[in-house]
């Protein structure tokens, strides 16, 4: 476990200067901050003064190097529109942007689970057929269109809700429904398919031969065996709600860090920007850990069996996130790169289904001779 942690933490480092490089280099070449946050008669000797203060006028690397080596000691740099540390700004919509974050996930795990699992079990009936075309339209709304229908109509037409801002509860329901549709979707769809396969596997068929009510096999037979896929999808998503939620924090003017980076973007605020983004990819990092131990909670053999991506790589990684959320294999085309898809997901089927240890045939010196095979 503390290889794993350690490897984990290495990588989110590469991850973090990655991020910060590409969003350093984009937002410097967007636009000279001095036209935007100077008055329009300020001189060019002031423009100047401006661009010297905050060291605007040196050489990109040398000033990507300055901000890493400040970033190195917990300084973000100042705001250039609020004048005060950028990450106090960050840290103040932080709050705001977990509560609606938060409450979009638990809406969408307390409903997308159980009407995933009962439509499993009664699999092709009405029920599974209603949800299976609730979920294709819930994947297919755009969520800032229908967050702007239900301020119509909940909110001017009936007032039975606020139209935005945050306050109470009633403040959250809207944006947090909006924001939660698409993942319910997504959720019901992958627990209905992992649920339908667990069911069709030979200890439930055995656990039914012993006369074990339905309900009590899919709740505590199947879905454990399905939770680990699922777990993964539900750890994505909320990493990617994290700074994902712009649409909706925006349509609600819900002050979050979505609208935050927004309004810095346009402000040419670069300080405030790369500190919500450090802050979301952080975030996104350290969801991705605690999912790491969660999964050897839950079968605690995979503490000593091999990752992901040292079996595959992060080319096949790539896949392997697609064949878990069983994306259509249109996205990648016909012919061979449909072939090698399908080889690629029932390899990863494989390793997660059969729980493939270090010494089998996925290990590194018997790798090469699997995938020949």
């Amino acid at each position: 476990m503390p290889r794993l942690i350690l490897r984990r933490l290495l990588r989110a480092v590469a991850a973090l200067l990655v991020v910060t490089a590409v969003v350093f280099t984009l937002l410097h070449l967007s636009g000279d901050p001095a036209y935007i946050l100077l008055t329009p008669e300020a001189t060019a000797e002031d423009r100047a003064a401006f661009r010297a203060q905050y060291g605007l006028d040196r050489p990109l690397w040398v000033q990507y190097t300055r901000y890493l080596g400040r970033l190195a000691q917990g300084d973000f740099g100042q705001s250039l529109s609020f004048r005060t540390p950028a990450v106090s700004v960050a840290l103040e919509r932080l709050p705001a942007t977990l509560e609606l974050t938060l409450a979009a996930m638990v809406l969408a795990v307390v409903v997308s689970l159980p009407a995933a699992v009962l439509a499993a079990v009664r699999r092709g009936t009405l029920f599974d057929r209603l949800l299976m075309g609730l979920t294709l339209i819930g994947q297919t709304v755009p969520t800032f269109w229908l967050g702007m229908v239900m301020i119509l109509v909940l909110a001017v037409r009936f007032h039975l809700f606020p139209a935005s801002g945050r306050g109470g509860w009633l403040h959250l329901v809207m944006p947090a429904t909006a924001l939660a549709l698409w993942l319910t979707a997504l959720l019901a769809r992958v627990t209905r398919s992992e649920m339908i396969e667990a069911l069709e596997q030979d200890y439930v068929r055995t656990a039914r031969a012993k006369g074990l009510a339905e309900r009590g096999i899919a709740a505590r037979h199947a879905l454990k065996n399905a939770l680990l896929p699922i777990i993964t999808v539900m750890g994505l998503q909320f990493g990617g709600l994290l700074g994902g939620a712009v649409m909706t924090e925006t349509v609600f003017a819900w002050p979050g860090v979505g609208t935050m980076i927004l309004d810095a973007i346009l402000k040419k605020d670069f300080p405030v920007v790369l500190a919500g983004v450090v802050i979301v990819a952080v975030g996104f990092i350290i969801v991705n850990l605690l999912l790491d131990l969660l999964y050897t909670m839950l079968d605690p053999r995979l503490e000593t069996r091999l990752d992901y991506d040292a079996v595959f790589g992060t080319v096949l990684n790539r896949f392997a996130i697609q064949a878990v959320l069983g994306l259509p294999l249109s996205v990648y085309g016909g012919g061979s790169q449909t072939r090698a898809f399908l080889d690629i997901r029932d390899t990863v089927r494989k390793f997660v289904r059969e729980r493939i240890v270090f010494d089998g045939p996925l290990a590194p010196a018997n790798a090469g001779a699997f995938f020949r095979e």
